[in-house]
């Protein structure tokens, strides 16, 4: 059975990047079992009712400034796949999850930047998801589980974002190996919930973890909630294991977690 992910996607700046973060995703990418298709919800995708894509072929988003214009000049022209989109509206409706369809949005760079180091060949079909961040993260992991079905079709799902992502709190002149022990004692908080499957702690880290708010300031939870839907599609098999962990910046967390 596949499993699903979740991956941080950083900076924008990993797109054309070679160090240890982008080797990583390049290796995984290639070790694991090639999926049939992807699901992927994404930091950058923010919606009330859920978004589903319903698209031939993904234009690519630049949804940041003031980067390299190399970043710019990348395309991920990713095709979508019809069938595994009918059977997700049907999961959707059978447990009474509220969706709309989307027909027309390209891939975030929230999306194309995992996939492109994952799958650099485009050659996999994806299925883009939005993420609602005013949902409690046990409704997150509902819309996940409902969708958990998918892995045994060797669907990957995967959630985008960061476990520690707050913007404010980047220092840029901190190179590899310093990291802020705030960012350090949220993620090995994090670590120990995930690996037990403490779903009642985790659901409530706003208060329980160290250093939440710092970590996942209210303004910016839409990058850590991808982690719910995550989890959620492997509640069927509740393991969790880290696969990687590094920072940028002193607290910015490259954190990929496999589930299932």
């Amino acid at each position: 059975m596949m499993p699903s992910l979740f991956i941080a996607h950083g900076a924008p700046l990993i797109a054309i990047e070679d160090n240890e973060y982008t080797q990583f995703l390049n290796h995984l990418g290639r070790m694991m079992p090639k999926p049939k298709a992807i699901v992927l919800f994404s930091a950058h995708w923010e919606s009330r009712t859920q978004q589903v894509s319903r698209v031939e072929e993904y234009d690519t988003i630049y949804d940041f400034g003031a980067f390299p214009e190399a970043l710019f000049r990348i395309k991920y022209p990713a095709k979508g796949y019809k069938e595994i989109t009918n059977e997700m509206m049907h999961l959707f409706t059978d447990k009474g999850i509220p969706y709309e369809m989307d027909t027309e949005r390209g891939l975030d760079h929230g999306a194309w930047v995992v996939l492109r180091l994952l799958y650099p060949d485009a050659d996999i079909p994806v299925i883009s998801m939005s993420v609602n961040p005013h949902l409690t993260p046990e409704e997150q992991y509902k819309i996940g589980k409902s969708l958990a079905s998918l892995r045994e079709q060797d669907v990957l799902i995967i959630g985008s974002g960061g476990t520690v992502h707050n913007l404010t709190k980047l220092d840029w002149t901190k190179g590899k190996g310093e990291v802020d022990e705030w960012a350090l004692g949220f993620d090995e908080w994090l670590a120990l919930h995930l690996e037990k499957w403490d779903t009642k702690a985790l659901f409530h880290y706003e208060s329980l973890a160290p250093d939440a708010a710092k970590a996942v300031p209210p303004y910016g939870n839409e990058h850590f909630v991808p982690i719910f839907y995550a989890m959620g599609a492997a509640d069927n098999k509740q393991e969790a294991k880290l696969l990687h962990r590094s920072y940028r910046y002193g607290n910015l967390s490259h954190s990929v977690w496999q589930f299932g």
